[in-house]
């Protein structure tokens, strides 16, 4: 079954001459959406953008974390794996050809995971080897994505970290 998607951008960069001339104008514009809250953009701050605006690449990568988040909690809840916190902090790789045309290379998920004492954590790390094959938006890149996830054992400080696994 298809589902269409809409959005709303508008550029919110004339600074009076429009794109006269390539310093005339900043990146910036906003995402609008009815009932949402607005969301201020930017370039990306080593192509001159402002650092304190979310860019497109800030935006694909918190979309991917919060995709794989919301199959791997709705994974946990079918297997009876407890989630009571989860905090993910994403890294990638891109690269700038000499032409300016850029791409991510890999992106890798840091998931911080707390469980309840008595989970099975080798099921709960499993669990993420699932959430690739249903994910819209990792089924959607075209760059490996990796996962380390952490996990923290409620009312306990002590962390079992698992290798990376695509």
């Amino acid at each position: 079954m298809e589902h269409t998607y809409h959005t709303s951008i508008t550029w919110t960069g004339n600074l009076g001459e429009g794109t006269a001339h390539y310093r005339s104008y900043a990146r910036t514009w906003d995402i609008a959406l009815p009932g949402k809250a607005v969301i201020a953009c930017s370039n990306d701050p080593l192509l001159g953008g402002d650092p304190t605006k979310m860019n497109p690449e800030d935006l694909l990568m918190s979309s991917l974390a919060a995709c794989h988040m919301l199959w791997y909690l709705h994974l946990a809840s079918a297997a009876g794996v407890t989630v009571v916190g989860y905090q993910d902090s994403p890294t990638a790789v891109g690269e700038v050809l000499p032409s300016g045309a850029g791409r991510f290379l890999s992106m890798t998920l840091h998931p911080v995971i707390t469980v309840l004492p008595t989970t099975d954590l080798d099921l709960a790390r499993k669990l993420h080897d699932d959430v690739h094959p249903v994910c819209f938006i990792a089924r959607s890149v075209n760059f490996p994505v990796t996962y380390q996830p952490q996990f923290i054992i409620e009312s306990d400080t002590a962390k079992c970290s698992e290798a990376s696994h695509p």
